[in-house]
Parts: C-alpha cells; structure tokens; sequence
C-alpha cells in the first residue's frame, strides 16, 4: 500500500466520522485553489536552531554536517495525516538514509510539549513556534475563519497548541551541506503527501 493509499482511507474514515457540515469546511480548505508562492530549488536556506520537546536545540548546520538532510514540515501532532505519514518515514525512509549519511527531521509550528507524542520516533522532531523557518520558505499561511471555527468544533485550539492561528503547508525538503535546497514538495492539500520512494530517489540523485 503507498502512503497516498493509507492517507485517503483516513479520510474516507473522517468523512463518516465527522459532522458533515466540519467535514464540508475542512475538505474544501485542502482543495482551494492555486499554488503557494515557496522557495525553489537552488534557493540557500539560513542556518536555524529549533527546539525538540525536552529542550535541547537542533540546527540546520548539525543535520548537514555529515551528508544531506531530509526537512518534513507537518501540522501538528493532532493531524492524523502527519501523525502517519512521520511514521511511515521512520519505517520506510530512515533506514535508507541512514545508508547515504542523510538526516531526517520533522518540523512544525505546535510549542515544543506538543511533540511529546512523538517520543518514539528516531529522527529529531522540532518546533518553529512563530513559524520562523517555514515563513522563509513561504510554507505558512493564516487560517481562514471558516477552517478555524470548524476546527475549535473538533477541540483543536491552535493558538493554544501553535500560539497562533498559523498553519504550514505539508512539505518535504532536501537540502545539501552547503544549505542549498536540491528538492522541494509541497502540498497544499493537507491529504497528500511526498511519497518515501520520491523523497529517497532526491537523495540518491545528490
């Protein structure tokens, strides 16, 4: 089964899970239209520190300082789809990396408690609260009214777990050791995501 494959039967299972009048909102906030204006390939991403969820700093220059790094910047953990797309990473993408002296780290906007959750998974986990890095990139966006409120329905406060109503386009990005970006893939559609065999094939090719 591909991710796609496994992300649309979460979906499938939300549209008769959810109130249909949440569902409507949320499904037509993953198919509004046009392209997010992000950073493209060749582009030099700015060193960055980020924290994980006991504290202890990440930056950019530790993931490049022996091979390439593999950036996924999700949701949050209260996003099913993140939640199994970042495992399926664990399991199909990191063990491959790891022969091609690749990082793999996970990026989002929730405060750093918030990716407690995520304990289990072997790769650095880190929070970009005021989303700082992903801004750079042009991967942040405002939440609509509409989305918000269908969200605050589902118990979802994300200026509790965020700090703002600010949310991140899904995203996969490979950078080389110089900083530079030698992949990018963003999804908009928050269903979708980058499957492990592409993110592995952008590795390969460096």
């Amino acid at each position: 089964m591909t991710l796609q494959n496994a992300l649309t039967g979460i979906n499938d299972h939300a549209r008769g899970a959810l109130p249909a009048e949440v569902f409507a909102v949320l499904d037509a906030d993953r198919r509004r239209a046009g392209n997010p204006d992000v950073s493209q390939v060749g582009a030099r991403i700015e060193n960055f520190e980020l924290p994980g969820a006991d504290g202890k700093l990440t930056s950019l220059g530790e993931l490049v300082a022996v091979g390439p790094a593999v950036l996924v910047f999700y949701r949050g953990q209260w996003c099913p789809y993140c939640n199994l797309t970042l495992r399926t990473y664990q399991q199909e993408v990191l063990p491959e990396l790891e022969k091609y002296g690749a990082t793999l780290a996970a990026i989002s906007p929730q405060q750093p408690d918030g990716s407690v959750p995520f304990e289990d998974l072997a790769f650095p986990v880190l929070s970009d609260v005021g989303s700082t890095v992903a801004r750079g990139l042009g991967l942040s966006y405002p939440v609509s009214q509409p989305v918000r409120e269908a969200m605050e329905a589902l118990g979802t406060d994300l200026e509790k777990v965020n700090g703002s109503w600010e949310l991140v386009h899904p995203a996969v990005v490979v950078v080389d050791q110089d900083r530079v970006i030698r992949y990018i893939d963003v999804h908009p559609d928050f269903v979708t995501r980058t499957e492990p065999v592409e993110i592995l094939e952008a590795v390969k090719s460096l």
